[in-house]
């Protein structure tokens, strides 16, 4: 079930004790993380932007993420960071993840995000629907990449301005999906349902756009930013404020 989408990747519910396992952290690692996975090794960087990274305190394991080599419920937790629009079976590749762990946190782009940032690498568009994860390979809904603003809104922006960090934080899943959750979650592969492909294929009205970002009242709206805030702050002080993958 879900959780909560956390404000971003360094606002996770992570306790001092848990055993911590990553899949695909490839050249951006979490730090908390204590295990990584992943299916490349060496310089082999198509489905990444820079060479494998492994922190000191860490342990690197090369498997493929739909076949982890580990034990049921082997770990507390399990993060997983822009991968599961590269993959070929994202069903089968979280279903693996709620085998090992109990709980988790999934970041991967939103539809809205991969427009403005198009990667040939990814396979798939994701957005957060009715709490489920609603994916559709792009060649099924017809995907074009028409520009790319990725420098805007993946380095310029997170690097330049705090109210575009604001942003991020108090809009969820705007660019990117942010999930944490326990057990397992529901995924939609390429559903038939008429209903989310109009979201995926059509102009968006007033109704998707309150359906996809839920409205917020006056008091929540104002909780939402002084607790962003209060993250940015945060992650200015652990010198973290200009870190996007």
């Amino acid at each position: 079930m879900k959780i909560r989408n956390p404000e971003s990747r360094y606002d996770l519910k992570l306790k001092r004790k848990y055993k911590v396992l990553e899949v695909g952290g490839g050249n951006d690692p979490h730090p908390r993380s204590n295990v990584i996975v992943d299916k490349y090794s060496g310089d082999k960087n198509y489905h990444r932007s820079g060479n494998l990274k492994i922190l000191k305190h860490q342990q690197f394991i090369e498997a493929d993420g739909e076949s982890l080599p580990f034990c049921d419920n082997s770990f507390d937790y399990v993060i997983c960071i822009h991968v599961l629009e590269h993959v070929e079976h994202p069903d089968k590749f979280m279903k693996e993840q709620f085998r090992v762990a109990s709980r988790g946190y999934l970041e991967t782009p939103s539809l809205i995000g991969e427009y403005l940032a198009p990667r040939d690498s990814h396979k798939w568009v994701s957005l957060e629907i009715d709490e489920k994860i609603v994916m559709y390979e792009k060649e099924k809904i017809g995907f074009k990449k028409t520009f790319d603003f990725g420098e805007l809104f993946l380095h310029y922006l997170p690097k330049n301005s705090l109210p575009f960090k604001l942003v991020q934080r108090t809009i969820n899943n705007l660019l990117t999906i942010n999930y944490e959750w326990e057990n397992s979650i529901e995924i939609l592969i390429n559903p038939d349902n008429e209903e989310y492909l109009r979201v995926f294929t059509t102009p968006w009205d007033i109704e998707i756009c309150e359906r996809v970002f839920k409205k917020r009242n006056k008091a929540e709206e104002l909780i939402k930013t002084i607790s962003a805030t209060k993250n940015i702050i945060k992650l200015f002080t652990k010198n973290k404020l200009f870190i996007m993958k």
